[in-house]
């Protein structure tokens, strides 16, 4: 045994345990991030029955039974149920009954022995509502401007036509309000840019003013089509609706313009649930958040985060390799130096809130403050890049994760041998040549090791994201078709605020715990694709360089 314990045994087994257990942990973490997340996105079957409440009354129930849970008898009994049963402990369901525009809540708890019998029937239908939520009920007609166009099973052929045809008109409108509108919006605002700049020069000539009332003047005709266009656009998707029995016996009327989708999951078939599964998680992937972000989907702030981590990487990469080849190549060796790397290391330790408030504090108050002041006068007192924004965000993130940077770098450069560096010499090099051409080529794989620890830990911040630039919900995203392409100064989504908003700030907190999953999920498999995509150029590198770190 104490042979054993000398030869290091016990330390490699115990390695290798502890690194098992971390891989099943993480697994596990995965696996029920997935299992919760993406579930959401599956029909689920709209579910039938009664209640019996406090008083002895019974209620007809409506809608999706999402979990259950064992509860105390004595518990519900305290809470005013008739339990009859001899059973400590009973199982309670929880409802999404939607339709909260009637009832008020989305969702209820109810003891299943005060239930009767639980029935899946197939024409009942889901409707998920631009607003509002779902809507569960039994189609009972469809109308065409408040006439009764169908009835019956017609209806349900009816109901599926004209909803296509509400969302293709849908469709025109949102480009109609977000694209050409939105052209001539942003023009317009040009106009009134270029005739202030112009006051504040002194230079609005009775020419340029004309000129500019005129252009002015054309815009304002265009933006008068362009409405009468969206509002008769209005008026047609406003023509068909629907009419559906809801659980307390009421008929509702439902305008096809607010349906986001329709369909009845009880009557679906495994392919058909196939295909709406897949419809449904790529409307995740790519659709704009409503409802207070817990429905639609999250590609602003897919966008928004991977735009902030390649800025953040632009930046921080030049300056970390720079720092650290000045105090590793150039510097003399002493005191100052020592300090220096002892607060480079110290940094790396400051609570990231702190980068936050200094962000805010210099990059958005001082300095693009005085940005605003020099290059944007026409502007104010509207901010421009004296406000928080990707920018200020992407700085800020750069300045949090410099020290990684700095100290891979410099133990890549430490590892490169000193005879390489003579022998470069030796064949007439200059100084700047062999660190241009054979030790920074040598030392890219420990490069790219930072730049991989920045990703992953700038990827996942979002303490001072809430205070230099993410917001709840972007009006646009920083990367569009208008000159100069790329805005900087604009405020944008990210997927680890979205998780905590969601999570913690939603009004219909059961309703957004699957997206919290989901949405996590996404996080996690985006920081990891950004660092394979790192990882197999950091071994291209390795692989390519080999060779000298053997001579």
């Amino acid at each position: 045994m104490k042979d054993w314990f000398k030869s290091g045994s016990p330390g490699i087994w115990l390695t290798a345990g502890a690194v098992a257990l971390a891989v099943v942990m993480v697994v596990s973490v995965l696996l029920l991030t997935a299992g919760r997340g993406l579930g959401h996105f599956w029909p689920k079957a709209v579910a039938e029955t009664s209640f019996t409440e406090r008083d002895g009354s019974k209620i007809r129930l409506i809608g999706e039974i999402r979990e259950r849970e064992e509860v105390a008898v004595r518990r519900l009994r305290d809470s005013g149920f008739n339990i009859d049963s001899q059973e400590k402990f009973v199982t309670r369901a929880l409802f999404k009954m939607g339709n909260r525009d009637v009832t008020g809540a989305d969702f209820r708890w109810f003891p299943e022995p005060l239930l009767g019998p639980i029935a899946y029937p197939e024409d009942l239908i889901t409707i998920e509502r631009r607003e509002w939520g779902n809507f569960y009920g039994h189609l009972k007609a469809v109308k065409e401007n408040d006439q009764v166009v169908a009835e019956g099973p017609q209806a349900w052929v009816q109901a599926q036509a004209r909803f296509d045809r509400a969302k293709k008109l849908f469709a025109q409108i949102y480009k109609l309000e977000k694209k050409d509108i939105g052209d001539v919006n942003y023009r317009i605002e040009q106009l009134r840019l270029e005739q202030r700049r112009a006051e504040i020069r002194n230079a609005l000539t009775p020419e340029l003013k004309a000129s500019l009332e005129q252009r002015r003047a054309k815009l304002d005709e265009e933006f008068s089509v362009l409405q009468a266009q969206l509002q008769k656009l209005r008026d047609e998707i406003a023509r068909d609706s629907l009419v559906a029995e809801i659980m307390d016996g009421q008929e509702k009327e439902v305008k096809f313009a607010v349906i986001a989708d329709i369909y009845r999951p009880n009557a679906m078939n495994l392919g058909e649930k196939l295909v709406h599964y897949g419809r449904k998680f790529w409307e995740f992937l790519t659709d704009d958040p409503r409802e207070a972000n817990t429905e639609g989907g999250i590609f602003p702030a897919i966008f928004g985060t991977v735009m902030m981590v390649l800025l953040m990487s632009v930046i921080v990469t030049p300056f970390g390799v720079m720092a650290a080849i000045y105090m590793r190549e150039y510097a003399k060796q002493g005191p100052l130096i020592r300090i220096i790397r002892i607060s480079v290391n110290n940094l790396a330790g400051v609570p990231s809130i702190v980068y936050g408030v200094f962000g805010l504090g210099f990059f958005v108050y001082l300095l693009g403050g005085n940005i605003d002041r020099l290059f944007f006068p026409e502007a104010l007192p509207a901010p421009t890049f004296g406000t928080p924004g990707i920018l200020w965000a992407s700085l800020t993130l750069a300045l949090l994760t410099l020290p990684v940077v700095i100290v891979s770098t410099e133990e890549g450069l430490a590892r490169v041998p000193r005879s390489v560096r003579e022998g470069s010499l030796a064949l007439g090099a200059t100084k700047a040549e062999t660190l241009w051409r054979t030790v920074l080529p040598m030392a890219s794989p420990a490069m790219m090791t930072g730049l991989i620890l920045a990703v992953a830990r700038a990827a996942g911040e979002v303490a001072p994201l809430m205070l230099v630039g993410v917001v709840k919900l972007a009006p646009a995203l920083p990367l569009d078709g208008y000159f100069p392409f790329i805005h900087l100064d604009r405020k944008f989504m990210h997927l680890g605020f979205h998780i905590y908003d969601v999570g913690f700030q939603s009004p219909n907190v059961e309703a957004a715990r699957p997206l919290v999953y989901a949405t996590a999920l996404l996080l996690v498999l985006i920081i990891l694709g950004l660092n394979l995509f790192a990882i197999r150029l950091r071994n291209r590198l390795r692989e390519q360089f080999r060779g000298l770190e053997t001579v």
